[in-house]
């Protein structure tokens, strides 16, 4: 073995200052050829990681995430970490595993998700966690592998993001306390063409952890289904970009021409020992074509589906907006994209069907359909926020009288995370809000102002409950909504008394799905 002075990567400081090289160090080598990228093992492939590097981490949700490697990460023990991902997995797998085993210092993520560990910590003080658009995520992550320092974009303008008002670290006794440790930076905003933009910086990281399916040995990468999702964003930011692939093949096995990520961007490559690929939402089509919802919600469903026309292509946020497709009328053909990187979504799969790889923004296992296509998440919300996606559907938690959107958090006791929601409905697109009429206990839901931190300003275009559906004004003043439709076994006095904002009345009014 022996020993070479050579110098670090740079360890990322906090997100909005640029990065210092640190001192040299010194690291033991093996013997490998120079221009060799191939490593035996995980364990050997991050044997210079130290405490406090900043890690690009690929995957989104389970699927397509570097499960050797954070093992091995875990094994080392290297801690005060600061992982930029989509998300952290789950409370036992993935970079949740690093999270139990408190591991990491700050979370740079749009989406906390189902990680139930994840938002403890956050809401108990311990852990940072920056939330960020998921878009804007990956454009950071995009524009630090390009050498661009920062990028405008209209995602998060008017919201707490732009103002600076997102808590990052809780204080000693957390949210219930109410003492802020460390508190998001606002972001500078300018106007372009009359309309507000907020900057971002680039994100460049020590080291980028990405899983392909497979890998020649000079380092192009391959991806399968939607795996590809963040790796390709993470690779090309990290200063050391280490792969783990399914198999590795001799240089020239393949064609440049299905080369995703050339070689250029990877420094290690590592075969992985085995794979779990647990999949967080198995689910299989029943084979019938029969849906079981309840008919409220069916009511909503049916009249969200008449919103789509023939070659729409539209993005369905998850829960209720995802059995919109089931119910489109006869001869319409949409295709759905998904923001983690597949266009023409499928059904759900049969049983035999299932792979770990081809999953929707919800988690869930899917198909594709002919013409279907897959790419990058950074590709994905290029389509989004270039206005490439004409309709969006989405569920709210508030909707107030202008067309503000509320969706994502209730400071101090939920955080699911903005995910790609704000980058939908700061696009062109078409946005309609599909919901129940009132919250738990009555509550509403359609309010004056909205008094969680907003999504989107004045972004709602049409929202549809089980008793009707408005219209909003979204440009120049501000106006009432209007209610356009109401559903067949209502009154326009029970709508109001229902609403907590005054609206117009259409004249004639319609009744929602009457011939």
């Amino acid at each position: 073995m022996e020993t070479v002075a050579v110098r670090m990567p740079p360890l990322a400081m906090r997100w909005w200052r640029p990065a210092a090289l640190r001192p040299m160090r010194l690291v033991a080598l093996s013997k490998r050829a120079a221009s060799s990228k191939v490593f035996a093992s995980a364990d050997d492939a991050i044997r210079d990681m130290r405490d406090g590097a900043t890690l690009c981490v690929g995957g989104f949700g389970l699927c397509g995430i570097p499960e050797n490697l954070l093992s091995a990460v875990q094994r080392k023990g290297v801690k005060d970490l600061v992982a930029v991902s989509n998300n952290a997995g789950v409370d036992d797998f993935g970079l949740g595993k690093l999270l139990q085993t408190k591991q990491i210092r700050r979370m740079i993520s749009s989406y906390v998700g189902e990680n139930k560990n994840f938002e403890a910590q956050y809401l108990s003080g311990e852990l940072e966690v920056e939330l960020t658009p998921q878009g804007t995520l990956a454009e950071r992550l995009r524009a630090g592998g390009a050498g661009i320092p920062a990028f405008y974009t209209r995602t998060a303008y008017g919201t707490i993001i732009q103002e600076g008002k997102n808590v990052i670290k809780y204080g000693l006794g957390g949210a219930k306390a109410g003492e802020v440790a460390i508190m998001s930076e606002p972001r500078e905003a300018r106007d372009f063409d009359g309309r507000g933009y907020v900057m971002e910086r680039a994100i460049t990281g020590d080291y980028a952890l990405v899983k392909a399916w497979k890998a020649d040995e000079r380092g192009n990468l391959v991806w399968k289904g939607t795996a590809r999702n963040f790796n390709p964003d993470c690779a090309v930011a990290g200063k050391v970009c280490i792969a783990e692939v399914e198999e590795i093949v001799p240089a020239g096995d393949l064609s440049p021409d299905e080369i995703h990520l050339p070689g250029i961007y990877v420094q290690r490559i590592v075969k992985g020992d085995a794979y779990e690929k647990r999949i967080e939402k198995r689910t299989i089509s029943s084979g019938s074509g029969e849906i079981k919802i309840d008919a409220r919600r069916e009511l909503i469903i049916r009249r969200a589906a008449e919103e789509l026309g023939d070659g729409m292509y539209v993005n369905l946020g998850i829960g209720m907006p995802t059995l919109v497709s089931n119910y489109t009328k006869p001869g319409v053909r949409i295709e759905l994209q998904s923001e983690n990187g597949l266009l023409g979504i499928g059904p759900y799969p049969q049983e035999s069907q299932v792979d770990a790889d081809l999953i929707n923004a919800g988690k869930e296992t899917i198909t594709t359909i002919p013409g279907s296509s897959t790419f990058s998440s950074s590709d994905s919300f290029a389509m989004i926020r270039g206005s490439h996606v004409d309709v969006t559907i989405l569920g709210a938690m508030e909707v107030a009288a202008n067309g503000d959107l509320a969706n994502w958090i209730i400071p101090g006791k939920m955080v699911k995370g903005m995910g790609g929601a704000m980058d939908l409905v700061s696009s062109d697109s078409r946005v309609l809000v599909v919901m129940e009429h009132l919250a738990k206990g009555g509550r509403h839901k359609l309010k004056q102002k909205c008094d969680l931190p907003l999504t989107g300003s004045r972004v709602v275009n049409r929202c549809i409950t089980e008793l009707g559906v408005f219209d909003f004004v979204t440009t120049g003043s501000e106006d009432l909504p209007m209610l356009v439709e109401i559903a067949p076994d209502t009154t326009v006095e029970a709508v109001r008394e229902a609403t907590g904002f005054e609206f117009r009345v259409a004249d004639p009014l319609r009744t929602m799905l009457a011939s």
